[in-house]
């Protein structure tokens, strides 16, 4: 693998986000998300900062989409690419290797 193939932590979490939210990973969504599943109090711009260097690697895709009736400002959606589910189990996986056979230890 090449340098900058894997993922880094918080672009797995974006990533991991986008994909339980289907239908609704919204920008927001995906920082609430975050929040309620891992604790982490993630800023919006990082969040929105991070979405999008992940589209400009390929790795999701969005689409603008006005509510209906034209009320309210249109909002972003995000989606996984077919690139993207594959750079996360190539991160996963070369995690778990990492992991294989450590024992970790009280310090």
């Amino acid at each position: 693998m090449a340098k900058g193939e894997y993922l880094g932590e918080f672009e797995q979490i974006i990533l991991l986000a986008v994909l339980r939210l289907e239908s609704d990973a919204y920008g927001m969504e995906v920082r609430r998300e975050i929040e309620a599943r891992t604790g982490r109090d993630a800023s919006i711009g990082a969040v929105y900062a991070t979405l999008d260097r992940l589209e400009t690697k390929g790795l999701v895709r969005s689409q603008e989409l006005t509510p209906e009736g034209d009320k309210g400002r249109p909002r972003r959606l995000y989606r996984v690419t077919s690139a993207g589910a594959r750079s996360l189990e190539r991160t996963q996986q070369a995690v778990a290797s990492m992991w294989e056979g450590v024992k970790v230890r009280g310090i």
